[in-house]
């Protein structure tokens, strides 16, 4: 019998992705101060990897507590770039800083997905993407954010890679699912494994 799976999440995409995929779950958001967290870690010097794992294993591990015998699933998105962390984007003005920050330049997306049993952590998986986005023209830019602000105050730096936003890249090294936000084909795998998902 399938264990019941709980995404501790509000993302649409990483809904979406378990949707499309098949797979049947329900969603409890965890009351997490992301911000709050995610600085301390800076504090302390913790590394992106290490941020995104946290955070994802904080979410998955506040709805366990309250959903027993449940497999929670907590997910969490990074953004590294030139050695700072990057976060979603306040105001158009902020997206816009961000989006000519990464102009010409090569970044780093993290995304880390945590299952929590009775409040404990049972799986974990962190993968990484490596981005290049193009020299675009400050005319683009604009336009750009004209045509898709606010929707992209939700997604780190300031762009959706499954929209528009795959027009600001000339390259990307890495697994699709991982940038919009799970490491989808490694969670199918580990839920396969464990007889959660048909073989």
């Amino acid at each position: 019998m399938p264990q019941k799976l709980v995404l501790a999440s509000g993302s649409g995409i990483r809904r979406q992705m378990l949707e499309n995929a098949g797979v049947s779950f329900e969603v409890s958001l965890p009351r997490v101060d992301e911000d709050a967290v995610r600085q301390s870690l800076l504090a302390e010097g913790a590394s992106a990897r290490d941020i995104a794992d946290a955070l994802a294993e904080l979410k998955a591990r506040k709805v366990s507590t309250r959903m027993p015998g449940a497999l929670v699933l907590g997910c969490d998105q990074v953004l590294s770039f030139d050695g700072q962390i990057l976060a979603k984007p306040t105001s158009r003005e902020q997206a816009e800083q961000q989006l000519r920050q990464l102009r010409g330049a090569g970044h780093q997306l993290l995304s880390a997905a945590v299952i929590c049993e009775d409040g404990q952590p049972i799986w974990r998986f962190v993968g990484t993407v490596r981005l290049q986005m193009r020299d675009f023209s400050d005319s683009y830019l604009t336009t750009y954010l004209d045509r898709n602000w606010p929707d992209i105050s939700n997604s780190v730096g300031g762009y959706k890679l499954e929209s528009e936003g795959v027009r600001l890249f000339n390259r990307v090294d890495g697994d699709y699912f991982t940038v919009l936000g799970m490491p989808l084909l490694e969670l199918l795998s580990y839920l396969t494994l464990r007889g959660d998902l048909q073989k």
